[in-house]
């Protein structure tokens, strides 16, 4: 999730930014309790105060308000508090509005924010408008932005077609500017990746032998308005479990409120390899005090990224990221997601809790888990009297993966297939009752 700087006026809410303090991060074997978390932000009263002044001030007051120079800031923070909570009203229609009908004035972040607001609350709505600022529009990304809502409504071969020789004709050498390259990439495999088989996922749960790092797989749908489940190898190759023996699967959520593509900043969790770099503490309201898994995706910082991992400095970038993956994935593009999008410039996605009222997304498919700004996020209960966390599969997942010393590791996320339902706990242990299986098969002729 990209670092975004809190707005100086006071219609900004902080949006799931992941400014974090550093916790407890030396190699020891360490457990959190959840009786010593606290989040006052989780309170009645500031929830009902904090819901008021999001729909009365921040929502309804800018968005009925004029839009100028004076106040496309207060629009672009009202666009963005409306995208975090996905609010759909007649107000938060009527300032988009408003900025669609001033677009050219308006600075680049507050389009980028527009764009980012129309394609997670109106998927429709606005086509033709976006279509007809396209021929004019020479900022790479925004172009990307407005031809991806368009796309989500046309993906014929006519349109991709259409759009390609666009963008050769209105960007000198587009294949030299990273998200163009990434748009036509996008454009021209998007459709046929979704339905299409994913390699064996017993391959990846082999190969994590070969660097004994410790790995959370987080497995998604295609569509992330549905939830996905990670799991956690050890360094030993075996799986977390509980004192039963039965497997621990964590629910996340791996969806932006935007909604839009990797390759985006703030777009839905990209698909691939991170490496997991320590557990920190947010000082962010709407994340919470729940210890959180830090990430470094590639391009952020490879000293950390390829830490303990074998690097040769010969070869291209894209061929060391290639073997952290076993031979049957290296080709599979959906799974070079984090990469290009680090090359783009996302950072910061991190595996955090949520202090936000579930109530928000009553009736979402993936309730009651909250959309982020493209980290994963794993639902938490909180005491409504006296801020206590109550309930948390994220600090379950913290906890066990610090059940042994090392807290770095690697996250790999998934997307199993195109199924329009949320991951099931019944995939995932199938999965690794077939790896375990053949595990012990081979483990018996070897001896």
């Amino acid at each position: 999730m990209l670092f975004m700087l809190f707005k100086k006026n006071i219609f900004m809410l902080s949006m799931l930014c992941c400014i974090s303090v550093l916790a407890n991060a030396q190699d020891s074997i360490y457990q959190y309790d959840m009786h010593t978390i606290q989040s006052p932000f989780t309170l009645a009263a500031r929830r009902t105060s904090f819901k008021n002044y999001l729909f009365n001030n921040t929502i309804k007051g800018t968005f009925t308000g004029p839009l100028n120079q004076y106040t496309e800031d207060n629009f672009e923070s009202a666009v963005l508090s409306a995208i975090q909570f996905l609010i759909q009203n007649q107000y938060t229609q009527e300032g988009f509005d408003k900025m669609f009908n001033w677009y050219f004035p308006l600075n680049a972040s507050a389009k980028e924010a527009l764009l980012m607001g129309i394609y997670g609350i109106y998927p429709t709505l606005y086509n033709h408008k976006v279509a007809a600022i396209l021929p004019y529009e020479k900022n790479p990304k925004l172009f990307a932005m407005g031809v991806l809502y368009n796309f989500r409504n046309d993906s014929s071969n006519g349109f991709v077609r259409k759009t390609l020789l666009q963008i050769n004709r209105q960007f000198a050498q587009s294949d030299s500017i990273p998200i163009l390259a990434e748009l036509k990439k996008y454009l021209l495999n998007h459709t046929k990746e979704e339905n299409a088989i994913t390699p064996p996922i017993n391959e990846l749960f082999k190969y994590q032998r070969l660097f004994q790092q410790k790995t959370i797989y987080s497995f998604q749908r295609w569509n992330r308005d549905y939830t996905g489940i990670c799991i956690i190898q050890y360094e030993d190759g075996s799986f977390a479990k509980d004192s039963l023996g039965k497997l621990i699967m964590i629910r996340q959520l791996a969806r932006s409120g935007s909604g839009m593509p990797y390759f985006i900043t703030n777009g839905n969790t990209p698909q691939g390899v991170y490496r997991i770099n320590g557990i920190n503490s947010s000082i962010d309201y709407l994340i919470g005090t729940t210890p959180n898994l830090q990430s470094v995706i590639p391009f952020q910082n490879d000293a950390v990224f390829y830490r303990g991992i074998p690097y040769d400095s010969t070869v291209q970038p894209l061929d060391n990221y290639k073997r952290l993956l076993p031979p049957a994935w290296q080709n599979y593009l959906p799974m070079q997601e984090s990469f290009f999008a680090g090359r783009i410039g996302r950072r910061y996605i991190v595996v955090h809790g949520s202090t936000l009222d579930p109530q928000f997304f009553e009736g979402k498919s993936f309730y009651p888990l909250s959309p982020t700004d493209g980290c994963l996020s794993a639902f938490e209960k909180w005491n409504s009297e006296d801020g206590y966390l109550q309930q948390s599969d994220q600090l379950n997942l913290v906890n066990t993966f610090l059940r042994t010393p090392a807290t770095s590791g690697i996250l790999m996320v998934i997307n199993l297939d195109n199924q329009q339902k949320s991951v099931t706990p019944e995939e995932i242990e199938m999965l690794v009752k077939n790896y375990e299986a053949s595990f012990n098969s081979a483990k018996g002729r070897s001896n």
